[in-house]
């Protein structure tokens, strides 16, 4: 994967196979399809906070990077204050991926700079993955020719995961980090910490590393001593 000129990297845990499907099998086919064959054309991915956009995102690149492509993912979020020079290039990438396209919609010269990538990355033949929390058709467009070639992409509705899925998806992320987690501690940090699977990851993350550098394993009374006054 071609590593973008602005110090985004992947995490190394964004992969398919640490992704808990639930309802949303359709969107992770399709994203695999994408990311082996490299299928031109633009996928629109939307759903709500913490129902695996950006994990979809960043594994698609991954996947594609680790069979020779160039790819590319950009948190718009992140990145848009810089301006839309950060696009500049990007159209040549065998799949792109942007994420939180919602932060520049409505915004006439982001919308135009969108417009001039996706026209380059079609006649290129290139792949175009941009996720959103609403659908095309519900975006406040300030270029409607922008609004209507999005709305004819492939539109993937996310949903969150159920509670028992939850519970898998968070035991596939240990394993994906290599440990185990205890179902105790499992159910301890559920009951204690809002279900945002975005946030419930970041979690997980800061125990792995806070267990790491402890050699400890991870038990409700090392968890207390790690997250302090965290939780409820």
């Amino acid at each position: 994967m071609r590593q973008l000129p602005l110090g985004v990297q992947l995490p190394d845990r964004a992969l398919f196979a640490s992704f808990l499907p639930g309802h949303n099998a359709e969107a992770l086919a399709h994203l695999r399809h994408v990311a082996a064959t490299g299928a031109a054309g633009l996928t629109w991915l939307c759903g709500p906070q913490g129902a695996g956009k950006s994990h979809l995102l960043q594994a698609a690149c991954a996947a594609a990077g680790a069979r020779g492509g160039e790819a590319g993912y950009l948190p718009l979020r992140t990145v848009a204050a810089l301006g839309t020079g950060v696009l500049e290039g990007l159209a040549q990438l065998r799949l792109l991926c942007l994420d939180d396209l919602d932060c520049v919609i409505g915004q006439l010269a982001w919308e135009r700079a969108l417009f001039a990538l996706l026209r380059e990355a079609g006649d290129a033949g290139g792949s175009l993955v941009v996720a959103a929390e609403a659908p095309p058709a519900l975006q406040p467009w300030a270029l409607p020719d922008l609004g209507s070639r999005c709305a004819a992409a492939a539109v993937l509705q996310l949903r969150p995961l159920e509670e028992g899925e939850q519970e898998q998806a968070l035991m596939l992320r240990a394993r994906a980090r290599g440990f185990e987690l205890p179902e105790e501690t499992l159910q301890w940090l559920l009951r204690r910490f809002p279900r945002n699977m975005g946030s419930l990851y970041e979690l997980l993350d800061t125990l792995d590393q806070a267990q790491l550098a402890a050699q400890r394993r991870l038990t409700i009374p090392f968890i207390r001593e790690v997250l302090g006054g965290r939780g409820r």
